[in-house]
This record gives structure tokens, sequence and C-alpha cells, in this order.
């Protein structure tokens, strides 16, 4: 973990100095460059969407759109700038463009699968329960139950009831959750754990919310 802090640091310097992406900069310094070199085959799982998904709902596959959006020298651009030019000079709508973005963004080697352009990584886990809504919600507002189930001293920092929280964990990462009703007694959960160090506490972090998951279904059949 120290030695995932220390290249962070260094890459982020190196960020505020030159102006480089994340990715761009940390390939200078370790001397690695994948994603941008990756071949074209490889594109549509570095992107997280296959070309024939793509084309049916964009009208472009991966290669056409690599090629857009080289053209307008995206790979300079903010995240935010990225989807703003495919929504709004493209005509995609805001979910699809974000769709865009990221993957185009991965092929590039801007980001890799569940980091940010900042350079975190996030994780997340989604799960629909057969209760209503304000039963879930309450469920994560009462931190005195949390040890049935959540198993961590997590703070909350703001909440809308029925709709999102946002936690903030005990080792300084975040957490975002999100409610969907849908129906009386049917709803969705879609928890984004923030601020992760690395791919593997990605794949840590799945594997513990699954975990927590599985306990507060298990609580509400009660």
């Amino acid at each position: 973990m120290t030695k995932n802090k220390d290249l962070k640091r260094l890459v982020r310097a190196r960020m505020r100095k030159t102006g480089e992406s994340y990715t761009a900069a940390r390939a200078q310094i370790t001397g690695s460059d994948n994603a941008v070199s990756a071949p074209r085959a490889s594109w549509p799982e570095l992107a997280g969407q296959s070309d024939e998904t793509m084309r049916k709902s964009t009208g472009r596959d991966w290669a056409e759109w690599v090629e857009v959006l080289d053209a307008i020298g995206a790979t300079e651009l903010t995240h935010t700038e990225i989807a703003r030019y495919v929504r709004d000079e493209l005509g995609i709508d805001a979910w699809w463009a974000q769709g865009v973005t990221v993957g185009y963004e991965r092929i590039r080697g801007l980001r890799a699968k569940h980091q940010r352009r900042g350079g975190d990584f996030e994780a997340s886990k989604s799960r629909t329960f057969s209760v209503p809504v304000a039963a879930l919600f309450a469920a994560f507002a009462d931190e005195r139950g949390w040890a049935r189930w959540l198993g961590a001293e997590a703070a909350v920092r703001t909440a809308k009831a029925n709709k999102t929280m946002r936690l903030t964990w005990p080792d300084a990462t975040s957490v975002e959750v999100s409610f969907t009703e849908k129906g009386p007694s049917k709803c969705a959960v879609t928890v984004t754990h923030k601020k992760l160090a690395s791919a593997e506490a990605v794949a840590a972090a799945k594997a513990e919310w699954e975990g927590r998951l599985d306990r507060l279904a298990e609580l509400l059949k009660g």
C-alpha cells in the first residue's frame, strides 16, 4: 500500500508540472504504456461494451468512435468536455455519452477499468430487494443497526430520504449509495465505494459489499 501511495504522489506531482493525464504521467514514471498501444481487437473488452452494442445504441462501433474523438484531440480534454461534446455536438443521449467517454478513455489509456481520470479507483455493487424503498433506506440510516450487517463504523455525510446517502469510511475512502423505487414493495440499491487505491482494492471492496448486502437481505426478510 505504501508503494502505491508513493507512486500516486509522484504521478500527481508530474501531472501538476506537465499537465499530462494520470495514465500518461504514470507511463512516463514507470516506463509502461499498455492501453494506448493495445490492439484494436481488444478495444471492446477494454471499453466494456461490444462493437455490436455500440453500433446499435450510438450508431458507431469503437473504431469509429476512436477516430471521431481522436480528430478533436479528445485525449487532451477532460472527461466532462468529452461527454459534453458527444452529447451536444453528436446528439447522443446523456447515458450513452458517458459510456462512449469512459470507453474511449480506457482505450486511449486515460483510465483503467474501475479507475477515474484522477487516478483513484471505485467499486460498484447493486442489489434488488423485495421491500419498500423506505424500509431499505431506513436500514442504511440506522447507525445502531450497522453492526448486524455493515461491519464498519462509517460516518454519514449527507442523506436524502429514500434517494441518496454519502458515507465516509473509516479508512477515509468514500461510499455513495443510491436508492431506486421499483414498485410498492420492490426497490434497488447501488453502492459505489470511491477513492480506492488499486484494482486489487476494487476486487476486495466488491466482495465485501456482496457479503454486506447478503447479510442485509437476510435481516430484511425477518
